[in-house]
Order: structure tokens, then C-alpha cells, then sequence
């Protein structure tokens, strides 16, 4: 037998050595990734908060997300309590042109009431993840960087923090 904590102390030493990060968790999955990386931008360390959550009345309750990078997973983050609010045109998606969500959106969208930011990576996402970063964290905004899908190549372990994500969330499939 082996106690949790210890092995999730462990777990987490050994993840942030592979990643750089300060540290790891394991979850169920991605999802469950972007549900507790999302509570924890809400609430910080403030445990009444915790427990009431999906209840954010009083909290910072929004989470800034380029249009072009919703998807289905994105309700893991809804599920925490907050409302995503959308930046950008994703006509690039669409045939229409080449444009999808640039960095002013981002700054003109962040307010007193951000809690995150999400970055869906990919091949094509943009705006690149390091100008979304420097725009939230010039605004005290941190960015979860939803990366299920970007492993391989085995470079994105830790390319992610290094472009300035505040919190990573992989898929172990």
C-alpha cells in the first residue's frame, strides 16, 4: 500500500522534472485537467471559495477564449462556474480570409473580472501562445493551455511552459 499524498507528492516532482513546471498533478484525464486548472484560477488558495464553487458570485468568473478554439472539452472549463467570453473571427476556419483572434482582442477582453485564459494548442493555432501570454500575464492573468492532443512530439512537454502557459493540461492516451 502506499499513501496517496506521498504518491502524488512524487507524481508531481516527477512531472515537473519532465515539463519544467513548478509542479504536476494527475487527474482522471484532460478534462478533469481543465476543470480543477479552472477552479483553482477562480478561487486561488481561498478554501470557503473552494467549496462553493460552481458558485463564483463575488469571484472573478470569466475565462477569455479565442472563438476558433472552442470545442466540445471546453465545457470542462464552464463546469467550474464560469462564463467563457469569446475574442477573434475565425474565418481562417471558415475559408473566408486568414484571420482568427488577434493579441488586442485578448487585452480588450480582460477585465476585472478575468480568471483565465484558455489557449487550445495546435498546429494552427494563433495567435502564437507567447503574445496571448504576454497580454494576460501584462494584465495579472494567468493562461491554461489546454494541449491534450500535442503529444506527441515529446518537445511539447515542455515547449508550452516555456511559451509562457501558466498551467498545462495533456491527455495520457
Amino acid at each position: 500500500s502506499v499513501d496517496m499524498a506521498v504518491l502524488q507528492a512524487h507524481s508531481s516532482d516527477l512531472i515537473a522534472g519532465a515539463t519544467g513546471a513548478e509542479a504536476g498533478y494527475v487527474t482522471s484525464g484532460a478534462a478533469a485537467g481543465l476543470l480543477i486548472g479552472t477552479a483553482a484560477c477562480v478561487t486561488g488558495l481561498d478554501a470557503a471559495a473552494m467549496a462553493r464553487l460552481p458558485d463564483t458570485f463575488g469571484l472573478p468568473s470569466e475565462v477569455v477564449v479565442a472563438r476558433g478554439q472552442r470545442n466540445g472539452y471546453d465545457h470542462a472549463v464552464r463546469t467550474a462556474g464560469v462564463r467563457l467570453v469569446e475574442v477573434g473571427l475565425p474565418d481562417r476556419a471558415s475559408g473566408a480570409g486568414t484571420r482568427d483572434a488577434e493579441p488586442w482582442e485578448y487585452a480588450a477582453a480582460i477585465g476585472e473580472n478575468t480568471a483565465a485564459v484558455l489557449y487550445v494548442a495546435s498546429r494552427d493555432a494563433r495567435p502564437p501562445l507567447a503574445a496571448v501570454a504576454a497580454v494576460a500575464h501584462a494584465a495579472g492573468v494567468p493562461v491554461i493551455v489546454d494541449a491534450a492532443a500535442e503529444l506527441p512530439p515529446q518537445d511539447n512537454l515542455r515547449r508550452f511552459i516555456a511559451e509562457g502557459a501558466d498551467l498545462v493540461v495533456f491527455s495520457g492516451g
